[in-house]
């Protein structure tokens, strides 16, 4: 598989390359690390998997970082003890069969359907929250580039975690708390969803067509689809819950390949004032 493999798409500007730097402006290839924020194991795999794999293709050393300790994902009763320590495994095998080092895949181990509560820097008892976490090991990383989970409709975790890249991401290289981690500035951002749409928000402000909510995407062969499916298959004790979603991915094909949609966002987008100045101007002339 090389960088070949992939076409990228800007939906926007309606123009594609074989150029990851479409997707990723300023790409400076082994010198760029991508990080995907995973709220449970196997997510960062369904809703990202072809970004993780050109990333690799281009001498990218990818992370994985994964908030949720998986306990809710037992479809029978007899593993409910076992869950955890039996999905750390599978998802230590699926993201290694993709070429993403043991090393990479960080945990963070918070309850399932738990995240959202454990937002913040101090919580209300007292105890330390997501945020200082984060940041640190997203300063020890020093990821160029972050993938956050789709926030619309999916699931509370996956809500919950894209509130955390969204905010904590950009504080990742902000001067402020000098002793969690030296700054570093990530230089792009990205949405990624698992199985829902994204919020019609960005397509309603660029003109674009609300049905197409992602405003970028990636074009695969059969190859790269398979590649991740069989990753995926390492998650045996998900197999209920994955097959369904293994045959949802059969819609992304399209003339004989697979596409995978993504967002491309700015987390803090700062105040225009250009249109203000000239609707008060417009108002203090009638006057």
């Amino acid at each position: 598989m090389t960088n070949k493999s992939f076409i990228y798409y800007d939906l926007n500007k309606q123009i594609k390359s074989t150029d990851i730097s479409l997707i990723f402006e300023g790409w400076s290839g082994e010198d760029e690390r991508i990080t995907v924020l995973s709220p449970h194991d196997d997510d960062a795999l369904l809703g990202a998997g072809y970004l993780l794999l050109a990333a690799i293709s281009e001498g990218c050393e990818p992370y994985v970082l994964i908030f949720c300790d998986g306990r809710g994902g037992y479809s029978n009763i007899e593993e409910k003890d076992r869950i955890v320590s039996i999905r750390r495994e599978e998802s230590t095998n699926a993201y290694e069969k993709i070429g993403i080092k043991k090393e990479n895949i960080i945990r963070f181990d918070y309850p399932d359907f738990s995240l959202k509560p454990n937002i913040g820097w101090v919580l209300p008892e007292g105890k330390e929250g997501t945020t200082i976490r984060t940041i640190k090991t997203l300063r020890e990383i020093k990821p160029t580039r972050l993938l956050i989970p789709n926030e619309y409709r999916e699931n509370m975790d996956h809500e919950a975690l894209s509130y955390i890249g969204t905010y904590d991401g950009p504080q990742v290289g902000d001067p402020i708390l000098a002793d969690v981690g030296r700054p570093s500035r990530i230089k792009g951002f990205l949405k990624y969803s698992v199985w829902g749409d994204f919020s019609p928000e960005d397509a309603l402000l660029a003109g674009r067509d609300p049905a197409l909510r992602g405003n970028v995407a990636i074009k695969a062969g059969r190859e790269v689809e398979e590649k991740i499916i069989q990753a995926l298959k390492e998650f045996k004790s998900q197999e209920r819950i994955i097959d369904q979603l293994i045959k949802k991915r059969s819609e992304r094909i399209v003339n004989g390949s697979y596409i995978e949609v993504y967002l491309k966002f700015n987390p803090r987008p700062s105040i225009e004032y250009d249109g203000y100045k000239k609707k008060i101007l417009e108002i203090d002339r009638k006057s």
